[in-house]
């Protein structure tokens, strides 16, 4: 902001901005004091409603730049060449607490990159775990409302948690990551990204890829023990954001390997799990890890409010080369995280310096709604028109999935090595006996808070069907708790 007299939002100065005017010495305050009510109306609307999911976060912008040739595989422009770079935004987040929330706690990590390219902004909505807690978008909404506050107790109910996670044994791969040793990073730089879901590329010659990608970070995974974070998160509830932001202030900027896990579309149908399953991961000797780019944050947000918090990300903003998935979840929230930023940011959120297009001009035939800015001025707002407008280009983002069969509500496909415990207890046999006991001794920690036995043996039940030796350690664990 430039230096010069202060003004109101009007741009009028301001004579006083230290005393209120009134009717005579000691008077009244008038309601003509426009500079008073601009002051104390704004101030009441500084809050825009906080995500609900993700709401605590912290973000920075960067740098991808690409690593390996992966133009056989897609026509996307900004992968189009070795040594390309392209601007980033990396939002940072938890998943469950509130704007105020501590950073050290156990909780999913979002791990959001919006790719500033040529072709228009591309989004990718990832988390710090492969997979996800549920596979169809459906069961969303009573997911996070047993993370969130109980509608009765005002807080988060141990009740609630494992009653739902006991009845939706398709979580138990994902809660059995959450309680290991990576459920708590140390801090944002010091984890992994995934984009999680399945996605398409696509090539020149319309030739289709699902892909899964990773993002391996540079300074080496490191994370806290669940004593370590109740005391950092007592300390100092910015603990993640802090480090971000100091790191990049000393100049140690963060980077992060991205990799990427390619099947050739007609590997999907037999693949021996269901490949567009959130809650599956495809092995590593299935699909090896194919390195393409670079990614590294160099430069921290100057307005928090307006670079992070008015962020908004959608895994529908997609560019050529690049597109959805059958992925249940995925094509939730398709709609669903648009929509959300319609109602938290409003209509023309898209318009706004951190969200929109950096390498690129946005041309749409959207008009007016809340804060519309009149960039359009008198453009024809249709399409197609003879003055001049904007056309459509006749090659869609991606390409078509075949579809057979009739409509209706259907379960996930299964694939003949699927079921809801195969991966969980994969993981439980990789850890070492060190890291068995922590995770045992995490969720016997959370189980014993629940009141109610038949709540609590149902949950441990789905870690005994991943590993017998799982489910009988943490039943012992958590009768020696619950006395």
């Amino acid at each position: 902001m430039t230096q010069g007299p202060l003004t109101t939002e009007a741009g009028a100065p301001v004579a006083d901005n230290q005393n209120s005017e009134t009717a005579g010495v000691g008077g009244p305050v008038l309601v003509q004091d426009q500079l008073l009510l601009e002051k104390l109306a704004h101030f009441n609307r500084e809050r825009i409603p906080e995500r609900v999911v993700h709401a605590r976060g912290a973000g920075a912008y960067g740098t991808f730049k690409v690593t390996a040739d992966v133009t056989q595989y897609t026509r996307a422009k900004f992968l189009s060449e070795v040594g390309k770079e392209t601007e980033v935004f990396l939002r940072f987040s938890t998943v469950a607490g509130n704007l105020g929330a501590a950073d050290a706690v156990r909780d999913p990590r979002g791990f959001a990159v919006k790719f500033y390219t040529e072709e228009g902004n591309y989004d990718l909505v990832g988390n710090n775990t492969p997979v996800f807690f549920i596979r169809d978008a459906i069961k969303f909404p009573d997911f996070i409302h047993t993370q969130k506050r109980d509608p009765y107790t005002g807080s988060q109910e141990a009740d609630n948690v494992f009653d739902f996670w006991g009845l939706s044994p398709e979580s138990t791969h994902q809660v059995t990551w959450l309680f290991g040793d990576r459920g708590i990073p140390a801090s944002y730089r010091h984890m992994d990204g995934f984009g999680s879901h399945t996605y398409q590329w696509n090539n020149e010659a319309g030739e289709v890829f699902w892909v899964k990608y990773h993002f391996k970070t540079d300074q080496g995974i490191k994370n806290l023990t669940a004593e370590e974070a109740e005391i950092l998160a007592g300390k100092d509830p910015d603990s993640h954001q802090r480090d971000l932001r100091e790191a990049i202030e000393r100049g140690e900027y963060p980077s992060w390997t991205a990799y990427v896990q390619i099947m050739p579309a007609a590997d999907a149908a037999t693949y021996r799990f269901n490949p567009f399953d959130l809650t599956k991961v495809w092995p590593h000797a299935d699909y090896p890890l194919i390195e393409f780019g670079k990614l590294e944050l160099n430069r921290n947000p100057e307005n928090i409010f307006a670079e992070v918090e008015q962020s908004i990300f959608s895994p529908a903003h997609f560019v050529p080369g690049i597109g959805p998935s059958p992925d249940k979840m995925l094509q939730g929230r398709l709609f669903a995280y648009g929509d959300a930023h319609r109602y938290r940011v409003g209509i023309n959120a898209d318009h706004l310096p951190v969200n929109r297009p950096h390498a690129t001009e946005a041309r749409t035939n959207s008009r007016d709604g809340y804060l519309y800015d009149g960039r359009h001025k008198g453009a024809k707002n249709y399409e197609p028109n003879s003055f001049g407008g904007p056309f459509q280009t006749d090659r869609p983002l991606w390409q078509p999935i075949p579809v057979t069969g009739v409509t209706g509500e259907t379960v996930t496909p299964v694939h003949a090595e699927d079921n809801d415990f195969v991966q969980a207890g994969n993981l439980y046999r990789l850890m070492t006996e060190e890291e068995k006991e922590r995770l045992v001794n995490n969720l016997a920690n959370a189980i014993s808070g629940v009141t109610r036995d038949d709540i609590a043996d149902r949950a441990i039940n789905n870690f005994r069907q991943a590993d017998e030796d799982f489910g009988k350690r943490l039943e012992a664990a958590v009768q020696a708790l619950r006395g």
